[in-house]
């Protein structure tokens, strides 16, 4: 059985291959295609956020008064908080670690045990003198153990990208999604953005940092040639997948 998984993961792999194959030669001397603008709701795989909200509150006015209770100001407000609202989020990404750990651990045990009398005799006898009574049986066992790990790691990343609003929540949160695409000669590079922003967190400038969304999802990356140098080829990583050691 497991013969027949693994010929077959080769089979799909060596197909998926060959696919990828004939699209890269397609490709050759062109620049790589940027992704057509889309609605974010139609694209494969978008789900609608859920969380949990508390009970709508009607809007009230109080007598003689021009205000309702969930206005925030006299004039119109020109910050994001319709769906399809654009507004701007300051990803700014400043963060590092430095961990290190060791651990070292050791075992020994000796044992051992002799036979006198007849039993000596007998063994003495039979091993015609190869092998010692008093050191018939002798055990001995040890065990070492040495681990080192450290984990160095430092990103930083300062950029701007116009976001979408999405959805609205029942409680007035917005849902919002961004995705930002340059091309350098054979080299996109990809920035997307989404997560769940509060209305009064945006700045006078429909503006918001990006430490303010929740459930934030930030994926900066690229595609090209130098991404594809960069990538193991695909027979290794079908070999990484499946080779135990």
């Amino acid at each position: 059985m497991n013969l027949f998984k693994l010929a077959t993961l080769l089979t799909l792999t060596a197909a998926l291959a060959g696919c990828n194959t004939v699209d890269r030669l397609a490709s050759v001397g062109s620049a790589p295609p940027l992704t057509a603008i889309a609605d974010p709701t139609t694209t494969a795989g978008y789900q609608p956020v859920r969380m949990p909200m508390p009970e709508a509150i009607a809007d009230t006015y109080q007598a003689n008064s021009l205000y309702r209770t969930s206005a925030r100001g006299f004039f119109k407000d020109e910050r994001a908080h319709r769906i399809g609202d654009i507004l701007t989020i300051m990803v700014t990404i400043d963060d590092s670690a430095k961990i290190a750990n060791t651990t070292q651990s050791t075992r020994s045990a000796s044992n051992s045990a002799g036979m006198g009398g007849i039993f000596g005799a007998a063994v003495d006898t039979l091993s015609n003198g190869a092998i010692d009574p008093s050191k018939a049986i002798e055990l001995d066992s040890g065990m070492s153990n040495r681990g080192n790990g450290s984990v160095n790691r430092s990103e930083s990343l300062e950029t701007s990208v116009a976001a979408v609003v999405t959805q609205v929540l029942s409680n007035g949160n917005l849902v919002i999604e961004g995705r930002q695409e340059v091309r350098v000669n054979f080299e996109v590079r990809d920035l997307i953005v989404a997560g769940i922003v509060r209305p009064s967190d945006i700045q006078a400038n429909n503006t918001i940092l990006s430490s303010k969304i929740a459930e934030a999802r930030i994926s900066y990356g690229g595609r090209g040639q130098i991404t594809d140098v960069q990538q193991p080829r695909y027979g290794q990583q079908a070999l990484d997948a499946i080779l135990p050691f």
